[in-house]
């Protein structure tokens, strides 16, 4: 799997989870939030985009997104499923890697493209009930801008 960054351009998972460490410990005695979501459009295909945000608090962030692509999915709730199933093997996947290099402290949000308006609403107990019996916080629309606005960027 490969990764994406607007300042550091690709970059294998490694080089990513070890390149937000360094931007974390940077200032190491500032706060950080670390974001998992992933968001999708469908027209011939599916592209699926998940996104890694290091929130500084207050002071900005740094991202790195993963671009793939599938058979068109129409369903909406297999949509948000595999949406979520994309985050939450990425986020197994950095919060491991955290806990080795002595990092296991660090809270994962993930955030999850449903909310109380539109066709998701139905979804947000289950969805949600996914991402909290998996160990990480969850997030839904309007608070879920890893998924609604930095993975969306990068579908079309």
């Amino acid at each position: 799997m490969m990764f994406e960054s607007p300042t550091k351009g690709r970059l294998t998972v490694e080089e990513t989870y070890t390149d937000l460490l360094a931007y974390m410990t940077e200032s190491a005695n500032d706060r950080y939030k670390l974001i998992i979501g992933t968001d999708s459009h469908t027209r011939q295909e599916t592209i699926f985009v998940t996104a890694i945000v290091v929130h500084h608090l207050g002071k900005g962030g740094r991202y790195y997104f993963h671009k793939s692509r599938r058979r068109a999915i129409k369903s909406l709730r297999q949509k948000i499923m595999y949406e979520t199933s994309m985050s939450l093997t990425v986020a197994a996947g950095l919060t491991t890697w955290l806990e080795r290099s002595g990092f296991g402290d660090i809270d994962v949000e993930i955030h999850i493209d449903v909310g109380q308006q539109g066709d998701t609403k139905e979804l947000i107990r289950e969805i949600v009930g996914m991402v909290v019996g998996s160990g990480y916080h969850a997030a839904i629309k309007p608070y879920s801008f890893g998924a609604s606005k930095v993975a969306d960027r990068y579908t079309k």
